[in-house]
């Protein structure tokens, strides 16, 4: 083992050490950014090189959260914004996105998976792949319940809550009138995609940038960020620790 390698394990321990006691988010949302960026960065000539590396990482994000004790993890993969792209760049990525939720789904994984985004807007082959794999991990209980936001946008999601509520009280044969008068925030809560879970404590996002992109803009009203500056595919566990630490040293007021 090289020294920097035995100094960066060192290091990694301790962190981890640190950690103990301190609160831990119940949910983490991760805006796996700049993939495409590394593969430019790294001289690949395939774009999508840089996707496929970002995918294992997943998987290696998902085994630090088992081991962090974290319950639920959103996973921003295709935004509804990117189902604009150029069919040469959309379908080598939507392919590495289908290739990933079979493998988180094989046997021998405990993550259950669940798909959150309009998946009528995906190739329907896609979509029947996407959801084979939510339905294979439905009883899993051994580890993280990991939301694969694909085909997603907060507004969309927003939008869709909406509707969704609308035709559970048309169904009903209640009015308009009547749902205004008693309509609150947790109506509209109880029809998002992730309805039945925490909010996100804390939400991650790599390759710099510091913004939502649409990301779970209902449910991060009050949550934390992080913004790390290295592009998803060379997040490394000591980032995701770092994370962590910062969270745990955060004085949460959810605006009181």
């Amino acid at each position: 083992m090289k020294l920097r390698d035995l100094a960066y394990s060192v290091y990694e321990r301790r962190l981890a050490g640190k950690l103990a006691g301190k609160p831990v988010p119940q949910h983490v949302g991760v805006m796996c950014d700049g993939n495409r960026r590394w593969a430019r960065e790294m001289g690949y000539v395939d774009p999508n090189d840089g996707h496929r590396v970002g995918a294992q990482r997943i998987k290696e994000l998902l085994g630090w959260c088992d081991q962090a004790g974290i319950g639920h993890v959103t996973l921003y993969l295709l935004a509804t914004d990117n189902l604009r792209r150029a069919a040469e760049e959309l379908d080598p990525l939507v392919q590495i996105i289908e290739d990933l939720a079979t493998e988180l789904a094989e046997d021998g994984n405990p993550w259950r998976l669940r798909m959150v985004g309009a998946l009528d807007l995906l190739p329907a082959a896609t979509a029947t792949t996407l959801k084979a794999a939510q339905e294979k991990t439905r009883d899993r209980t051994g580890g993280v319940e990991v939301n694969m936001a694909v085909g997603y946008g907060g507004r969309r999601e927003i939008a869709d809550a909406v509707r969704s509520l609308l035709h559970e009280h048309a169904a009903a044969g209640r009015t308009l009138e009547e749902l205004a008068e008693i309509l609150d925030v947790e109506h509209i809560a109880q029809h998002l995609y992730t309805r039945g879970q925490p909010d996100p404590d804390l939400v991650i996002r790599t390759s710099g940038e510091q913004r939502l992109s649409g990301f779970l803009l209902w449910q991060s009203a009050h949550s934390e960020f992080y913004f790390h500056d290295a592009n998803w595919p060379d997040f490394r566990r000591v980032d995701f620790l770092r994370a962590l630490r910062s969270y745990a040293a955060r004085q949460r007021r959810f605006g009181a």
